[in-house]
């Protein structure tokens, strides 16, 4: 007879969440399903409040990404105003997503994955955690907790809180650094740097050795991907344009403006999830599935612009054969991006325009409608607002990093399942296989927003 296994909670994600495994009446699986099973709310209860706290109340949305809800509800914030923020603003708001993207990488890699791949997939699960992991390898384990801490800690030097830092506003920031906090940022990044390379060697060694089943069955298939790139086509993660590649590496489009989001991407629903599906459009639902994230950006620039993640990207292309298809890829991905994070980060702080007073410009409500976008960690972060003559919220609609790679999710903990489970041999080692295909997206389930079959915009 066929049967359903159920997977509940998924582990070591932001989030609560369950997988359902397909079995047919052989235990062959036919079919797998990833379903996020929290609901926040955030567009409707946003509704009447005003524009300019929408920064503060989203970044409320989730604890691991505040300041990703910061920077795109402020670039919203901007777009209603009409106003060019100050250089400084910008410099500043770059900064603090450096920050952000090095500090929930790390969180990702050495806290929720690492103990994957370095106590083994069939190890006692009590113990195949970080706690695990500082048993084993108390330098590795201490290494990325003062590296997401070095990421955290320039947030709070920027906002004053590390969590919920109500800093970023329409028109720009509330503070520039100091000499004093910019010296703290300096004397920390070497050892960040040495953290982060230490971290790359140990990861490249074990995709040698130990890992090589995951790179083909962790998620390997053609999809688009998309991002944000620079107008050089350099990594970006807060300006740019949109690119979207295919797994070929021709590139489908470019240059899109978030403003046309609904032109491109389609938002469906599903009743077992209160996740959207969203797809790119001109190919149709599923078949437009599309990748964004780490794994995603990397595909799509043409270069990071910096020396050492410069050399690390062409080696990564070297190893994924030109366009990385494996989702187990992204592991390495955001490795490599903390490392440009860190590299830029070192080249921002030089920079004089940090200690500006200049860092706002003001206006009263001069669009009715806006979209503002940004790269969080996890992807490609959507933001959109209709507000009247006040300012006040009329309708919102978020297309959420984690949103972006629903389909692809569901189409890994598929193959994964599909690859390990037979003759409904469901053992514990399999299923943390399974979660494990999560964990390569690192989603963020606290900012999935929608109710079944509901959609706020139409």
């Amino acid at each position: 007879m066929s049967q359903t296994v159920v997977i509940d909670p998924v582990t070591r994600i932001e989030g609560h969440a369950k997988i359902s495994i397909f079995l047919d009446d052989v235990g062959e699986v036919s079919n797998a399903r990833f379903h996020v099973v929290e609901y926040r709310g955030f567009e409707k209860f946003c509704e009447g409040r005003p524009m300019w706290e929408m920064a503060g109340i989203t970044a409320r949305i989730c604890g691991i990404c505040p300041v990703s809800h910061l920077l795109a509800a402020a670039k919203t914030g901007d777009k209603i105003l009409g106003v060019n923020i100050p250089i400084a603003a910008e410099k500043l708001r770059r900064l603090m997503n450096l920050a952000q993207i090095t500090q929930s990488h790390a969180l990702s890699f050495f806290h929720l994955s690492s103990p994957d791949f370095l106590l083994g997939w069939d190890s006692d699960p009590a113990k195949r955690n970080v706690f695990g992991l500082m048993e084993a390898d108390k330098e590795l384990a201490r290494g990325g907790i003062r590296l997401r801490q070095f990421g955290q800690t320039i947030i709070e030097l920027l906002g004053a809180k590390k969590i919920h830092a109500a800093w970023t506003v329409p028109g720009g920031v509330r503070s520039p650094l100091t000499e004093e906090k910019i010296a703290w940022i300096r004397d920390r990044l070497p050892e960040s740097m040495e953290t982060i390379e230490n971290a790359l060697a140990l990861f490249k060694k074990l995709l040698l050795d130990e890992l090589k089943d995951e790179i083909e069955i962790f998620g390997k298939f053609p999809s688009l991907f998309m991002g944000l790139v620079a107008d050089n086509g350099d990594w970006e993660h807060y300006g740019g344009a949109i690119r979207v590649k295919d797994s070929e590496g021709n590139i489908v489009a470019d240059k899109l403006s978030e403003d046309n989001y609904q032109d491109f991407i389609g938002e469906a629903v599903e009743p077992w999830s209160y996740l959207k599906f969203p797809y790119y459009k001109p190919l149709g639902y599923e078949k437009g599935m599309y990748r964004v994230g780490p794994l995603a950006r990397l595909n799509i620039c043409d270069r990071f612009g910096t020396p050492k993640a410069d050399a690390e990207l062409a080696e990564f292309r070297d190893r994924a054969g030109g366009m990385a298809t494996s989702s187990f890829f992204y592991h390495y991905a955001r490795l490599i991006e903390i490392l440009a994070c860190l590299e830029k980060i070192g080249d921002l702080i030089d920079d004089p325009d940090l200690l500006s007073s200049r860092i706002r410009a003001k206006a009263g409500v001069n669009n009715l409608e806006a979209v503002g976008v940004s790269e969080a960690p996890r992807g490609t972060l959507f933001h959109h607002y209709n507000v009247d003559e006040n300012g006040l919220i009329e309708k919102v609609n978020l297309i959420i990093a984690t949103g972006n790679n629903n389909l692809a999710m569901n189409k890994t903990v598929t193959q994964i399942a599909q690859n390990y489970i037979h003759n409904g041999d469901v053992s514990e080692g399999f299923f943390n296989r399974v979660e494990a295909g999560i964990r390569n997206f690192d989603p963020c389930l606290s900012c999935s927003t929608h109710a079944i079959g509901q959609m706020p915009w139409w």
